[in-house]
C-alpha cells in the first residue's frame, strides 16, 4: 500500500498544516474542502496512521503526523528539486543572475568573485542587493534574487536550501575613549549591562525572538551597519563588528578590539551559506559563483582581505 501514496497527498498533507485547516488548505490548492479530506483520508489508510485529531474546531496534527511531516516534506522537496534540476539542465544558462548578499560578507570577495564571473559569463548581467540579517532572505523567498549569500537564521526557512561557505568573525570593540577600551584585563559580563550595546537590528520578522550576540540590557539599534560603525568610532557604545571592517581601524587605534568573557580569542564566528530556494537551484553561472565563494576558505580569505587593505593604503599614500 505504501508504494501507491501519491505526491498530490503529500502536498495535501503540508499544505493543511501550514495553512492551519482543511477549508484553508482547499482555498490555497483551487480544490474544494471534501477532496482536501479525502485525500488525506485515504493517505493515512494508506500509511496505517492518523495524522491529523479531528475531535475539535479545526484538525489537529498528531504526534505521529508531525513526525512523518518531515518525512512528507523532505520527500516533496526532493521530488522538486530534482524536477528543477532537469530544468535548468534543459533551459541552459540564466538571462541574469540576482543575487543577495549579506552585509557582513567581505564586499572585496564578491568583487573579486564578479570580476572573474564577467571573464566566465559575459552575456549574463549580474544583478546584486546587499541586505542585512532576515533582511537578506526576503528577496529569495518572494523571488527578486535567485541566490544569496548569507548568514545564518536561526531557523532557516523550510523552503531553501543552503550551502556551507567560509565563516566572517565578528570582533567586540570600543572607541579608545570608551570606559570598557580602559578596562584592565578580561571584560566580564555584568560589567557590559553598565554601557550601551550597539546592535544591527533586523528589519525583516524572520528573526522575530531572537537576539544575535545581544549581552548587555541596555542597547540602541541600528538598521544599518556602516551607521553602527559610525557610532562605535564616535564612543556612543561598543558592540560587534566584522572583523574585515575594522581591522584597519584597530591597527590605526580608533578602535580597540575588547577581550570580553566567554567570547574565543579572534572573535565569534558567523557561518556563512549560499541560500536558494529548494525548487529553483542555481543554474550554470549561479552555480559557478557559489563554487567560487566556497572556495574561499578562511585562510584564503585573510589572505585576500589583506592584499585588499595593502591595495587601499597604497592608493591613499599616493593621494588617489
Amino acid at each position: 500500500m505504501l508504494d501507491g501514496i501519491s505526491l498530490d497527498q503529500l502536498r495535501t498533507f503540508i499544505t493543511a498544516v501550514d495553512e492551519g485547516s482543511f477549508s484553508a488548505a482547499a482555498r490555497k490548492m483551487y480544490r474544494a474542502q471534501s477532496v482536501i479530506s479525502d485525500l488525506i483520508r485515504g493517505l493515512e489508510a494508506q500509511i496505517g496512521i492518523q495524522l491529523f485529531d479531528r475531535s475539535g474546531r479545526y484538525p489537529k496534527l498528531t504526534a505521529e503526523g508531525a513526525v512523518l511531516l518531515a518525512d512528507a516534506r523532505g520527500i516533496v522537496s526532493g521530488v522538486d528539486f530534482m524536477k528543477a534540476r532537469a530544468r535548468g539542465m534543459s533551459s541552459g544558462l540564466e538571462s541574469e543572475l540576482s543575487v543577495v548578499v549579506d552585509v557582513f560578507f567581505p564586499l572585496e570577495a564578491i568583487t573579486s568573485a564578479a570580476k572573474a564571473f564577467r571573464e566566465q559569463f559575459p552575456g549574463t548581467p549580474l544583478r546584486l542587493f546587499v541586505e542585512a540579517l532576515g533582511g537578506g532572505y526576503k528577496p529569495i523567498l518572494n523571488g527578486s534574487a535567485g541566490i544569496g549569500i548569507l548568514g545564518s537564521l536561526p531557523v532557516m526557512p523550510s523552503s531553501l536550501t543552503g550551502e556551507r561557505l567560509t565563516g566572517v568573525s565578528l570582533v567586540m570593540v570600543a572607541a579608545p575613549d570608551h570606559p570598557l577600551a580602559q578596562f584592565k584585563g578580561m571584560v566580564p559580563k555584568s560589567e557590559l549591562s553598565k554601557h550601551v550595546q550597539l546592535v544591527l537590528t533586523d528589519r525583516s520578522e524572520l528573526s522575530d525572538g531572537h537576539e544575535f550576540g545581544v549581552m548587555s540590557p541596555s542597547t540602541w539599534r541600528l538598521g544599518d551597519l556602516f551607521a553602527k560603525h559610525a557610532f562605535l568610532l564616535d564612543g556612543l557604545g561598543w558592540g560587534s563588528m566584522p572583523s574585515h571592517v575594522v581591522t584597519r581601524d584597530i591597527s590605526e587605534g580608533r578602535l580597540v578590539e575588547l577581550s570580553i568573557e566567554d567570547v574565543p580569542p579572534g572573535g565569534l564566528a558567523l557561518p556563512m551559506f549560499g541560500v536558494y530556494p529548494t525548487s529553483a537551484p542555481p543554474g550554470p553561472a549561479g552555480r559557478w559563483l557559489i563554487e567560487r565563494l566556497k572556495n574561499l576558505c578562511p585562510g584564503k580569505m585573510e589572505e585576500h582581505q589583506t592584499a585588499m587593505r595593502k591595495r587601499s593604503a597604497g592608493k591613499a599614500e599616493s593621494g588617489l
